[in-house]
């Protein structure tokens, strides 16, 4: 099941491929902008391959707690 941090985290690494890809395109054409096109999609695939990370944190730490919350459960009715 994909969260909102994991859709988020493809979409933007996505768009920073692409972005990147946009500003090999305009370096080939000798534009003066391919730069901070560059630029901007190696930070926007930055930001995304960080949320991707964050997203797998969330949901290995949500786990362990469900899994730590079913084992209480289990020693409480056993007292």
């Amino acid at each position: 099941m994909m969260n909102k941090y994991l859709k988020r985290g493809i979409l933007i690494t996505v768009l920073g491929i692409l972005i990147g890809m946009l500003g090999m395109y305009l370096k080939r054409l000798e534009n003066d902008f391919y730069g901070i096109i560059l630029t901007l999609g190696v930070v926007l695939f930055g930001v995304g391959f960080v949320t991707i990370v964050y997203s797998l944190i969330r949901k290995i730490e949500r786990q362990s707690i469900l899994e730590s919350r079913e084992e209480e459960q289990r020693t409480s009715k056993n007292k």
